[in-house]
Protein backbone atom coordinates (compact mmCIF):
# COMPACT_ATOMS: atom_id res chain seq x y z
CA UNK A 1 0.00 0.00 0.00
CA UNK A 2 2.75 2.44 0.96
CA UNK A 3 4.53 1.66 -2.30
CA UNK A 4 1.37 2.41 -4.28
CA UNK A 5 1.00 5.80 -2.54
CA UNK A 6 4.65 6.66 -3.23
CA UNK A 7 4.35 5.68 -6.89
CA UNK A 8 1.19 7.77 -7.19
CA UNK A 9 2.92 10.77 -5.63
CA UNK A 10 5.85 10.50 -8.03
CA UNK A 11 3.44 10.13 -10.95
CA UNK A 12 1.61 13.27 -9.88
CA UNK A 13 4.88 15.17 -9.75
CA UNK A 14 5.67 14.10 -13.30
CA UNK A 15 2.20 15.01 -14.57
CA UNK A 16 1.97 17.43 -17.45
CA UNK A 17 -0.47 20.13 -18.45
CA UNK A 18 -3.60 18.79 -20.19
CA UNK A 19 -3.76 18.94 -23.95
CA UNK A 20 -7.26 20.44 -24.19
CA UNK A 21 -9.61 22.40 -21.96
CA UNK A 22 -11.76 19.31 -21.48
CA UNK A 23 -9.16 17.75 -19.19
CA UNK A 24 -8.65 18.76 -15.56
CA UNK A 25 -5.25 20.35 -14.85
CA UNK A 26 -2.94 18.50 -12.44
CA UNK A 27 -2.21 20.41 -9.22
CA UNK A 28 1.51 19.73 -8.94
CA UNK A 29 3.19 23.12 -8.39
CA UNK A 30 4.03 24.06 -4.83
CA UNK A 31 5.12 27.43 -3.49
CA UNK A 32 8.79 26.73 -4.32
CA UNK A 33 7.92 25.87 -7.93
CA UNK A 34 5.83 29.01 -8.29
CA UNK A 35 8.37 31.16 -6.46
CA UNK A 36 11.31 29.98 -8.55
CA UNK A 37 9.36 30.41 -11.79
CA UNK A 38 8.27 33.94 -10.99
CA UNK A 39 11.68 34.86 -9.60
CA UNK A 40 13.21 33.93 -12.94
CA UNK A 41 10.61 36.02 -14.75
CA UNK A 42 11.58 38.91 -12.45
CA UNK A 43 15.13 38.92 -13.82
CA UNK A 44 15.26 40.19 -17.39
CA UNK A 45 18.17 41.15 -19.63
CA UNK A 46 16.50 44.40 -20.62
CA UNK A 47 15.32 44.80 -17.05
CA UNK A 48 18.89 45.93 -16.43
CA UNK A 49 18.52 48.73 -18.97
CA UNK A 50 15.09 49.61 -17.55
CA UNK A 51 16.98 50.74 -14.44
CA UNK A 52 17.71 53.93 -16.38
CA UNK A 53 13.99 54.80 -16.24
CA UNK A 54 13.87 53.85 -12.58
CA UNK A 55 16.69 56.15 -11.54
CA UNK A 56 15.54 58.92 -13.89
CA UNK A 57 11.92 58.33 -14.96
CA UNK A 58 11.51 61.85 -16.35
CA UNK A 59 14.86 61.72 -18.23
CA UNK A 60 15.79 65.16 -16.93
CA UNK A 61 18.72 66.59 -14.96
CA UNK A 62 17.28 65.60 -11.60
CA UNK A 63 17.61 61.81 -11.11
CA UNK A 64 16.64 59.96 -7.96
CA UNK A 65 19.10 59.10 -5.25
CA UNK A 66 20.04 55.43 -5.11
CA UNK A 67 18.06 54.94 -1.89
CA UNK A 68 14.99 56.58 -3.46
CA UNK A 69 15.30 54.37 -6.55
CA UNK A 70 15.68 51.24 -4.43
CA UNK A 71 12.61 52.10 -2.35
CA UNK A 72 10.64 52.93 -5.51
CA UNK A 73 11.52 49.53 -6.95
CA UNK A 74 10.38 47.80 -3.76
CA UNK A 75 7.09 49.73 -3.44
CA UNK A 76 6.29 49.43 -7.15
CA UNK A 77 7.10 45.73 -7.20
CA UNK A 78 4.93 44.99 -4.17
CA UNK A 79 1.95 46.89 -5.60
CA UNK A 80 2.34 45.37 -9.05
CA UNK A 81 2.96 41.82 -7.91
CA UNK A 82 0.03 42.00 -5.51
CA UNK A 83 -2.15 42.57 -8.59
CA UNK A 84 -0.48 39.68 -10.42
CA UNK A 85 -0.80 37.46 -7.35
CA UNK A 86 -4.50 38.20 -7.01
CA UNK A 87 -4.96 37.53 -10.73
CA UNK A 88 -3.40 34.11 -10.11
CA UNK A 89 -5.83 33.11 -7.35
CA UNK A 90 -8.92 32.51 -9.56
CA UNK A 91 -6.78 30.32 -11.78
CA UNK A 92 -5.75 28.21 -8.79
CA UNK A 93 -9.34 27.96 -7.56
CA UNK A 94 -11.07 27.21 -10.87
CA UNK A 95 -8.26 25.41 -12.71
CA UNK A 96 -8.87 27.61 -15.77
CA UNK A 97 -6.36 29.61 -17.87
CA UNK A 98 -6.42 33.40 -17.74
CA UNK A 99 -8.45 34.14 -20.86
CA UNK A 100 -10.96 31.38 -20.11
CA UNK A 101 -11.57 33.04 -16.74
CA UNK A 102 -12.79 36.09 -18.65
CA UNK A 103 -15.81 34.08 -19.77
CA UNK A 104 -17.09 34.46 -16.22
CA UNK A 105 -16.49 38.21 -16.31
CA UNK A 106 -17.75 39.17 -19.78
CA UNK A 107 -19.40 36.01 -21.10
CA UNK A 108 -17.93 33.53 -23.56
CA UNK A 109 -18.31 35.60 -26.74
CA UNK A 110 -17.23 38.92 -25.25
CA UNK A 111 -14.14 37.23 -23.77
CA UNK A 112 -12.86 36.74 -27.31
CA UNK A 113 -12.04 40.47 -27.61
CA UNK A 114 -9.43 40.63 -24.81
CA UNK A 115 -8.26 37.16 -25.83
CA UNK A 116 -7.32 38.36 -29.31
CA UNK A 117 -5.58 41.42 -27.84
CA UNK A 118 -3.63 39.16 -25.51
CA UNK A 119 -2.61 36.90 -28.37
CA UNK A 120 -1.28 39.89 -30.31
CA UNK A 121 0.70 41.24 -27.37
CA UNK A 122 2.07 37.83 -26.36
CA UNK A 123 3.37 37.14 -29.87
CA UNK A 124 4.95 40.59 -29.85
CA UNK A 125 6.59 40.12 -26.48
CA UNK A 126 7.74 36.62 -27.44
CA UNK A 127 9.46 37.98 -30.54
CA UNK A 128 10.96 40.78 -28.46
CA UNK A 129 12.43 38.23 -26.03
CA UNK A 130 13.98 36.20 -28.86
CA UNK A 131 15.56 39.43 -30.13
CA UNK A 132 16.93 40.14 -26.65
CA UNK A 133 18.37 36.63 -26.37
CA UNK A 134 20.09 36.98 -29.73
CA UNK A 135 21.49 40.39 -28.75
CA UNK A 136 22.78 38.95 -25.48
CA UNK A 137 24.44 36.04 -27.23
CA UNK A 138 26.15 38.39 -29.69
CA UNK A 139 27.37 40.52 -26.79
CA UNK A 140 29.23 37.40 -25.58
CA UNK A 141 30.36 35.81 -28.86
CA UNK A 142 30.41 38.79 -31.21
CA UNK A 143 28.78 38.89 -34.62
CA UNK A 144 30.67 35.88 -36.01
CA UNK A 145 27.49 33.89 -35.44
CA UNK A 146 24.66 35.62 -37.35
CA UNK A 147 21.69 37.09 -35.49
CA UNK A 148 19.29 34.73 -37.29
CA UNK A 149 21.08 31.65 -35.96
CA UNK A 150 20.62 32.76 -32.35
CA UNK A 151 16.96 33.64 -32.93
CA UNK A 152 16.20 30.27 -34.51
CA UNK A 153 18.05 28.39 -31.74
CA UNK A 154 16.25 30.35 -29.02
CA UNK A 155 12.93 29.87 -30.81
CA UNK A 156 13.46 26.10 -31.02
CA UNK A 157 14.35 25.87 -27.32
CA UNK A 158 11.38 28.04 -26.39
CA UNK A 159 9.00 25.84 -28.38
CA UNK A 160 10.40 22.67 -26.81
CA UNK A 161 9.80 24.08 -23.32
CA UNK A 162 6.16 24.83 -24.16
CA UNK A 163 5.53 21.20 -25.09
CA UNK A 164 6.33 20.18 -21.50
CA UNK A 165 5.42 23.35 -19.54
CA UNK A 166 5.21 21.84 -16.05
CA UNK A 167 8.45 19.98 -16.63
CA UNK A 168 10.02 23.30 -17.68
CA UNK A 169 8.88 24.96 -14.46
CA UNK A 170 10.27 22.10 -12.37
CA UNK A 171 13.55 22.33 -14.31
CA UNK A 172 13.75 26.04 -13.54
CA UNK A 173 13.27 25.40 -9.82
CA UNK A 174 15.84 22.63 -9.59
CA UNK A 175 18.68 23.96 -11.72
CA UNK A 176 18.27 27.38 -13.34
CA UNK A 177 17.39 29.40 -10.25
CA UNK A 178 20.64 28.54 -8.45
CA UNK A 179 22.69 29.62 -11.47
CA UNK A 180 20.81 32.90 -11.69
CA UNK A 181 21.34 33.66 -7.99
CA UNK A 182 25.09 33.01 -8.23
CA UNK A 183 25.35 35.09 -11.41
CA UNK A 184 23.50 38.04 -9.91
CA UNK A 185 25.68 38.00 -6.79
CA UNK A 186 28.82 37.80 -8.92
CA UNK A 187 27.89 40.84 -10.97
CA UNK A 188 26.71 42.79 -7.92
CA UNK A 189 30.11 42.41 -6.23
CA UNK A 190 32.07 43.67 -9.23
CA UNK A 191 29.63 46.43 -10.15
CA UNK A 192 29.55 47.87 -6.63
CA UNK A 193 33.34 47.81 -6.57
CA UNK A 194 33.82 49.40 -9.99
CA UNK A 195 31.00 51.98 -10.09
CA UNK A 196 32.08 55.55 -9.27
CA UNK A 197 30.36 57.10 -6.26
CA UNK A 198 26.96 58.50 -7.26
CA UNK A 199 26.45 61.72 -5.34
CA UNK A 200 23.46 64.04 -5.46
CA UNK A 201 20.00 63.28 -6.71
CA UNK A 202 16.62 63.89 -5.12
CA UNK A 203 13.27 62.27 -4.30
CA UNK A 204 11.25 64.53 -6.64
CA UNK A 205 10.48 61.83 -9.23
CA UNK A 206 9.75 59.10 -6.68
CA UNK A 207 6.08 58.71 -7.70
CA UNK A 208 6.80 58.36 -11.46
CA UNK A 209 9.50 55.81 -10.64
CA UNK A 210 7.04 53.76 -8.58
CA UNK A 211 4.51 53.92 -11.41
CA UNK A 212 7.15 52.72 -13.87
CA UNK A 213 7.95 49.68 -11.71
CA UNK A 214 4.25 48.90 -11.24
CA UNK A 215 3.86 48.90 -15.02
CA UNK A 216 6.76 46.43 -15.36
CA UNK A 217 5.11 44.06 -12.89
CA UNK A 218 1.48 44.20 -14.00
CA UNK A 219 2.38 43.27 -17.57
CA UNK A 220 2.09 39.68 -16.28
CA UNK A 221 -1.51 40.04 -15.05
CA UNK A 222 -3.08 38.51 -18.20
CA UNK A 223 -0.99 35.32 -17.96
CA UNK A 224 -0.79 34.62 -14.19
CA UNK A 225 -3.67 32.12 -14.10
CA UNK A 226 -2.10 30.05 -16.91
CA UNK A 227 0.43 28.77 -14.36
CA UNK A 228 -1.52 29.18 -11.14
CA UNK A 229 -4.13 26.70 -12.43
CA UNK A 230 -1.54 24.02 -11.66
CA UNK A 231 -0.81 25.32 -8.17
CA UNK A 232 -1.52 23.11 -5.16
CA UNK A 233 -3.29 26.00 -3.42
CA UNK A 234 -4.29 29.63 -3.85
CA UNK A 235 -1.84 30.57 -1.11
CA UNK A 236 1.04 28.89 -2.95
CA UNK A 237 0.15 30.71 -6.15
CA UNK A 238 -0.14 34.14 -4.51
CA UNK A 239 2.95 33.74 -2.31
CA UNK A 240 5.04 32.42 -5.20
CA UNK A 241 4.18 35.37 -7.40
CA UNK A 242 4.59 38.13 -4.81
CA UNK A 243 7.62 36.69 -3.05
CA UNK A 244 9.52 35.38 -6.05
CA UNK A 245 8.90 38.19 -8.49
CA UNK A 246 9.34 41.04 -5.99
CA UNK A 247 12.71 39.88 -4.68
CA UNK A 248 14.02 39.15 -8.18
CA UNK A 249 12.80 42.38 -9.77
CA UNK A 250 14.23 44.57 -7.00
CA UNK A 251 17.56 42.76 -7.30
CA UNK A 252 17.50 43.06 -11.10
CA UNK A 253 16.81 46.79 -11.02
CA UNK A 254 19.42 47.41 -8.29
CA UNK A 255 22.11 45.60 -10.31
CA UNK A 256 20.84 47.45 -13.38
CA UNK A 257 21.41 50.85 -11.74
CA UNK A 258 25.11 50.03 -11.41
CA UNK A 259 25.30 48.52 -14.92
CA UNK A 260 23.70 51.61 -16.46
CA UNK A 261 26.16 53.84 -14.60
CA UNK A 262 29.08 51.80 -15.98
CA UNK A 263 27.70 51.68 -19.53
CA UNK A 264 26.73 55.38 -19.52
CA UNK A 265 23.22 56.78 -19.34
CA UNK A 266 23.40 58.28 -22.85
CA UNK A 267 24.55 55.00 -24.40
CA UNK A 268 21.78 52.98 -22.74
CA UNK A 269 19.15 55.56 -23.68
CA UNK A 270 20.23 55.35 -27.32
CA UNK A 271 20.45 51.54 -27.35
CA UNK A 272 19.15 49.45 -24.46
CA UNK A 273 21.49 46.55 -25.20
CA UNK A 274 24.49 48.78 -24.45
CA UNK A 275 23.93 47.75 -20.84
CA UNK A 276 25.23 44.25 -21.70
CA UNK A 277 28.85 45.44 -22.08
CA UNK A 278 29.62 45.84 -18.33
CA UNK A 279 28.38 42.30 -17.67
CA UNK A 280 30.66 40.72 -20.24
CA UNK A 281 33.62 42.87 -19.13
CA UNK A 282 33.93 41.55 -15.55
CA UNK A 283 36.07 38.47 -14.79
CA UNK A 284 34.20 35.34 -15.93
CA UNK A 285 31.50 37.74 -17.13
CA UNK A 286 30.86 35.83 -20.33
CA UNK A 287 30.15 32.65 -18.38
CA UNK A 288 27.76 34.18 -15.86
CA UNK A 289 26.09 36.44 -18.42
CA UNK A 290 25.64 33.37 -20.59
CA UNK A 291 23.60 31.82 -17.76
CA UNK A 292 21.36 34.90 -17.73
CA UNK A 293 21.01 34.78 -21.52
CA UNK A 294 20.01 31.10 -21.39
CA UNK A 295 17.60 31.88 -18.55
CA UNK A 296 15.89 34.49 -20.71
CA UNK A 297 14.18 31.65 -22.55
CA UNK A 298 11.77 31.37 -19.61
CA UNK A 299 10.43 34.77 -20.66
CA UNK A 300 9.88 33.67 -24.26
CA UNK A 301 8.50 30.34 -22.98
CA UNK A 302 5.92 32.15 -20.83
CA UNK A 303 4.85 34.31 -23.75
CA UNK A 304 4.51 31.47 -26.26
CA UNK A 305 2.79 29.08 -23.83
CA UNK A 306 0.31 31.74 -22.70
CA UNK A 307 -0.46 32.48 -26.34
CA UNK A 308 -1.36 28.82 -26.78
CA UNK A 309 -3.55 28.97 -23.68
CA UNK A 310 -5.29 32.07 -25.03
CA UNK A 311 -5.94 30.35 -28.35
CA UNK A 312 -7.61 27.49 -26.49
CA UNK A 313 -10.23 29.95 -25.26
CA UNK A 314 -11.16 30.40 -28.94
CA UNK A 315 -10.67 26.74 -29.95
CA UNK A 316 -10.84 24.64 -26.75
CA UNK A 317 -10.69 21.24 -28.45
CA UNK A 318 -7.38 21.84 -30.25
CA UNK A 319 -4.26 20.19 -28.78
CA UNK A 320 -2.15 22.85 -27.05
CA UNK A 321 1.00 21.29 -28.56
CA UNK A 322 -0.24 22.17 -32.04
CA UNK A 323 -0.75 25.76 -30.93
CA UNK A 324 2.64 25.83 -29.19
CA UNK A 325 4.55 24.71 -32.27
CA UNK A 326 2.65 27.06 -34.58
CA UNK A 327 3.11 30.04 -32.25
CA UNK A 328 6.77 29.16 -31.68
CA UNK A 329 7.40 29.19 -35.44
CA UNK A 330 5.40 32.40 -35.92
CA UNK A 331 7.15 34.17 -33.05
CA UNK A 332 10.55 33.17 -34.40
CA UNK A 333 9.57 34.45 -37.83
CA UNK A 334 8.43 37.78 -36.39
CA UNK A 335 11.72 38.17 -34.51
CA UNK A 336 13.62 37.55 -37.76
CA UNK A 337 11.83 40.07 -39.95
CA UNK A 338 10.20 42.75 -37.78
CA UNK A 339 11.80 45.72 -36.04
CA UNK A 340 10.70 44.75 -32.55
CA UNK A 341 11.88 48.08 -31.13
CA UNK A 342 9.18 49.92 -33.07
CA UNK A 343 6.61 47.37 -31.89
CA UNK A 344 7.19 48.25 -28.24
CA UNK A 345 5.05 51.40 -28.24
CA UNK A 346 2.09 49.48 -29.68
CA UNK A 347 2.50 46.83 -27.01
CA UNK A 348 2.32 49.48 -24.29
CA UNK A 349 -1.05 50.59 -25.62
CA UNK A 350 -2.42 47.05 -25.54
CA UNK A 351 -0.93 46.50 -22.09
CA UNK A 352 -3.04 49.34 -20.70
CA UNK A 353 -6.09 47.20 -21.47
CA UNK A 354 -5.40 44.59 -18.83
CA UNK A 355 -4.88 46.50 -15.58
CA UNK A 356 -8.39 48.04 -15.55
CA UNK A 357 -9.79 44.72 -16.73
CA UNK A 358 -8.22 43.05 -13.73
CA UNK A 359 -9.77 45.74 -11.51
CA UNK A 360 -13.18 44.67 -12.80
CA UNK A 361 -12.42 40.97 -12.36
CA UNK A 362 -11.00 41.38 -8.84
CA UNK A 363 -14.07 43.18 -7.51
CA UNK A 364 -16.55 40.93 -9.29
CA UNK A 365 -14.77 37.71 -8.26
CA UNK A 366 -13.61 38.50 -4.73
CA UNK A 367 -15.90 41.23 -3.37
CA UNK A 368 -19.23 40.71 -5.10
CA UNK A 369 -19.12 36.97 -4.47
CA UNK A 370 -19.44 35.79 -8.03
CA UNK A 371 -16.34 33.65 -7.67
CA UNK A 372 -18.60 31.05 -6.08
CA UNK A 373 -20.56 30.77 -9.34
CA UNK A 374 -17.97 31.72 -11.93
CA UNK A 375 -19.25 30.46 -15.28
CA UNK A 376 -16.34 29.52 -17.56
CA UNK A 377 -18.41 27.37 -19.92
CA UNK A 378 -18.63 27.96 -23.67
CA UNK A 379 -22.25 29.06 -23.14
CA UNK A 380 -21.54 31.70 -20.47
CA UNK A 381 -23.97 34.59 -21.18
CA UNK A 382 -22.67 37.98 -22.28
CA UNK A 383 -22.35 40.60 -19.52
CA UNK A 384 -22.20 43.89 -21.38
CA UNK A 385 -22.47 45.94 -18.20
CA UNK A 386 -18.97 44.84 -17.17
CA UNK A 387 -17.54 46.55 -20.26
CA UNK A 388 -18.39 49.99 -18.81
CA UNK A 389 -15.98 49.95 -15.81
CA UNK A 390 -13.32 48.37 -18.02
CA UNK A 391 -13.55 51.23 -20.56
CA UNK A 392 -13.61 53.88 -17.84
CA UNK A 393 -10.47 52.35 -16.35
CA UNK A 394 -8.80 52.34 -19.76
CA UNK A 395 -9.60 56.03 -20.21
CA UNK A 396 -8.26 56.79 -16.74
CA UNK A 397 -4.99 55.05 -17.58
CA UNK A 398 -4.32 57.42 -20.47
CA UNK A 399 -5.50 60.53 -18.65
CA UNK A 400 -2.97 59.72 -15.90
CA UNK A 401 -0.18 58.27 -18.06
CA UNK A 402 3.09 59.83 -19.16
CA UNK A 403 2.63 60.23 -22.92
CA UNK A 404 6.26 60.84 -23.82
CA UNK A 405 6.96 57.24 -24.82
CA UNK A 406 3.90 56.51 -26.98
CA UNK A 407 3.34 57.18 -30.71
CA UNK A 408 2.73 60.90 -31.43
CA UNK A 409 -0.76 60.32 -32.83
CA UNK A 410 -1.78 58.45 -29.67
CA UNK A 411 -0.33 61.18 -27.46
CA UNK A 412 -2.30 63.79 -29.42
CA UNK A 413 -5.55 61.92 -28.83
CA UNK A 414 -5.13 61.97 -25.06
CA UNK A 415 -3.63 65.43 -24.88
CA UNK A 416 -6.77 66.60 -26.66
CA UNK A 417 -8.97 64.61 -24.28
CA UNK A 418 -7.29 66.21 -21.28
CA UNK A 419 -7.84 69.64 -22.75
CA UNK A 420 -11.51 68.95 -23.49
CA UNK A 421 -12.06 67.76 -19.92
CA UNK A 422 -10.02 70.56 -18.37
CA UNK A 423 -7.85 67.89 -16.76
CA UNK A 424 -4.22 68.52 -15.90
CA UNK A 425 -2.03 65.54 -15.12
CA UNK A 426 0.07 65.81 -11.97
CA UNK A 427 3.47 64.23 -11.47
CA UNK A 428 2.27 62.04 -8.59
CA UNK A 429 -0.51 60.40 -10.59
CA UNK A 430 -0.14 56.68 -11.27
CA UNK A 431 -1.74 55.35 -14.43
CA UNK A 432 -1.74 51.76 -13.13
CA UNK A 433 -3.14 52.54 -9.69
CA UNK A 434 -5.62 55.12 -11.02
CA UNK A 435 -7.05 52.89 -13.74
CA UNK A 436 -7.32 49.95 -11.36
CA UNK A 437 -9.06 52.09 -8.72
CA UNK A 438 -11.59 53.61 -11.15
CA UNK A 439 -12.51 50.29 -12.76
CA UNK A 440 -12.77 48.60 -9.36
CA UNK A 441 -14.93 51.34 -7.80
CA UNK A 442 -17.29 51.51 -10.78
CA UNK A 443 -17.61 47.72 -10.78
CA UNK A 444 -18.42 47.71 -7.08
CA UNK A 445 -21.02 50.46 -7.60
CA UNK A 446 -22.63 48.59 -10.49
CA UNK A 447 -22.67 45.33 -8.52
CA UNK A 448 -24.03 46.91 -5.35
CA UNK A 449 -26.82 48.62 -7.31
CA UNK A 450 -27.84 45.39 -9.03
CA UNK A 451 -28.23 43.74 -5.62
CA UNK A 452 -30.90 46.24 -4.55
Amino acid sequence: MASDVTDSTHADRRAEAPLTLDEAPPKTLGVLDQGAFWANLGVSLLGFSFALFLINPLLDDNPLTFSAALLASLVGSLVGTAMVGLAAVPGAQTGQPAMVLLRGLFGARLSYVPTVLNIVQMIGWGAFELWVIAQGAQAIFGVSVPYAVWVIAAGALTTALTIYPLGAIRLIRRFITAGVIVSMLWFAVFFIRDTPAQNGGSWDAFAPAVDFVIALSVSWVPVAADYARHSRSSRAAFTGVVGGYTVAQVACLAVGVYAVALAGHAAVLEQGTAVFAPFVAVPLGALFFGILVLRETDQSFANVYSTAMSLQNLMPAVDRRVFSVAIGVLTTGVALVVDVNSYGAFLSIIGAVFVPMFGVLAVDYFLLGRGRNWDTSETAPSRWLMVLPWLLGFVTWWLFADLSNVPPWWAEVWTGARGALGFERQLWMSAAVGSFAVSALVTFGVGARRRH
